[in-house]
């Protein structure tokens, strides 16, 4: 239609039409790009709004799995402890409060990891949606940091070998990991430093501690392990307290 009018213009010689005819031609071209940019950055916006609200929740998800360690490995510690006391002889407990201990310090805690929108920011080079710096600052140190404790530590492996399937799967069932709600910070105090009753006879405790008392590797890898869990509680420590001012950060950017 336009192509038409022009043409039939340009024959008349009748610039002034020839020119308003171009005028609507690029008006309508410049409105459209315009248009378009308009909706470009409205779906950019609804992006970054989308995934800063999900990489918020994973890294509040996050500050809860690293507290939840903290507190964990902390009873953990505990018993080490208190295990490692009764076995070099420095004090005495009964057969079953040492098991108890002996057990605890074997045991390891894993929860799943909550980064997949960060993986599919940076695998997508997609990262600049998210705007706020320091929330880019607080996720990019946490996901990069990469501290892992050692699950399979040698006295975990030691201890499974030295004490019976029995004694163990009854410890477990009684005294083991108390169960938590996922974001709850109050469920996740004394996970496993709890009174509890293993519910063994004293025949069959006496036969367990006095195979741990037998293995000789057992008072130095306690010690290594100790000493593991001391690094471990740290580095968790000063992780879920950056985590928490990063996220306070970022609310008070908000407000």
């Amino acid at each position: 239609m336009i192509l038409r009018n022009v043409t039939k213009h340009v024959k008349e010689q009748n610039w002034f039409a020839v020119g308003l005819d171009f005028f609507i031609v690029f008006f309508g071209v410049f409105v459209g790009l315009q248009v378009s940019d308009w909706s470009d950055a409205r779906n950019t916006d609804r992006q970054s709004a989308l995934f800063t609200k999900r990489l918020m929740a994973d890294l509040r998800m996050e500050a809860f799995n690293n507290q939840a360690l903290v507190e964990y490995y902390e009873d953990v510690l505990i018993h080490a402890g208190k295990a490692l006391l009764v076995l070099e002889g420095k004090t005495m407990r009964s057969d079953e409060a040492l098991m108890i201990s002996a057990y605890r310090a074997s045991q390891d805690f894993g929860p799943p990891s909550h980064r997949t929108t960060y993986d599919e920011l940076t695998s997508t080079g997609s990262f600049n949606l998210i705007r706020d710096q320091v929330l880019r600052e607080t996720v990019m140190k946490h996901y990069n940091e990469g501290f892992k404790f050692d699950r399979n530590s040698r006295y975990r492996e030691a201890f499974r070998m030295a004490v019976s399937v029995e004694v163990q799967n009854t410890i477990a069932e009684n005294c083991g990991d108390r169960a938590f709600i996922l974001g709850d910070y109050t469920t996740i105090v004394d996970i496993l430093d709890y009174d509890c009753t293993t519910g063994l006879s004293p025949e069959v405790l006496a036969a367990a501690t006095n195979g741990l008392r037998a293995d000789e590797t057992i008072v130095p890898l306690l010690r290594l392990q100790i000493i593991n869990m001391q690094t471990m509680s740290d580095t968790r420590t000063r992780k879920s307290l950056n985590i928490q001012l990063g996220l306070k950060a970022v609310v008070g950017n908000k407000s």
